[in-house]
């Protein structure tokens, strides 16, 4: 049950917004087999005065259009899974709405199954 935080510049239009919550979802159903309906997912847009990165930092050009995507999920996938859902990102993203692969900056919080609760107090996978 992955959760998923978007950080952004504000601007965009609300197609550009959903475009990547779908892209982000099928990703991750794709690579990560991600169950129907697990979408746990937020975006938060940002003036310029409060958003800053580094805009040549490990060597890739960054726009203004660059997008933080973290992702809290449990601990079980493969490092192959990970890279796969990297891309597969980078892919849908680039389709639609059309981001650079530049401009999509992505981190992988993991965490052991008893972290999550669903709902109701419970820790429904410990």
């Amino acid at each position: 049950m992955p959760l998923t935080f978007i950080a952004m510049r504000a601007g965009q239009s609300d197609a550009y917004r959903q475009a990547i919550f779908d892209g982000l979802y099928r990703a991750m159903r794709e690579t990560f087999s991600v169950p129907d309906d697990d979408q746990f997912m937020t975006i938060t847009e940002h003036d310029p005065a409060n958003f800053r990165y580094g805009a040549t930092y490990g060597g890739i050009d960054r726009s203004s259009n660059v997008i933080f995507v973290q992702i809290s999920a449990m601990n079980t996938r493969t490092v192959e899974q990970k890279k796969a859902l990297y891309r597969r990102i980078v892919e849908l993203l680039g389709e639609d709405p059309g981001i650079r692969p530049e401009d999509i900056l992505i981190n992988l919080v993991e965490g052991a199954r008893e972290n999550w609760s669903l709902g109701r107090g419970l820790a429904q996978y410990a």
